[in-house]
């Protein structure tokens, strides 16, 4: 069914759709990875550009 959807369709540029569904997988994962990161991990990513050049002292437990 799909094979005759897509063959009316017309000129499908492949590559196009292949990229496109690429970059939402790709954005999918790391939005899921970045909502599922606790907050003193995240507070100390964000403030790294602040450090100066600064030792900053982390207190994120190895897993």
């Amino acid at each position: 069914m799909y094979k005759y959807i897509l063959e009316s369709a017309g000129d499908i540029n492949w590559m196009a759709l292949f990229a496109l569904i690429t970059f939402f997988s790709v954005f999918g994962i790391s939005a899921i990875m970045v909502f599922r990161k606790d907050k003193e991990t995240l507070s100390h990513i964000a403030n790294l550009p602040l450090a100066d050049g600064d030792i900053v002292e982390t207190n994120i437990e190895k897993r």
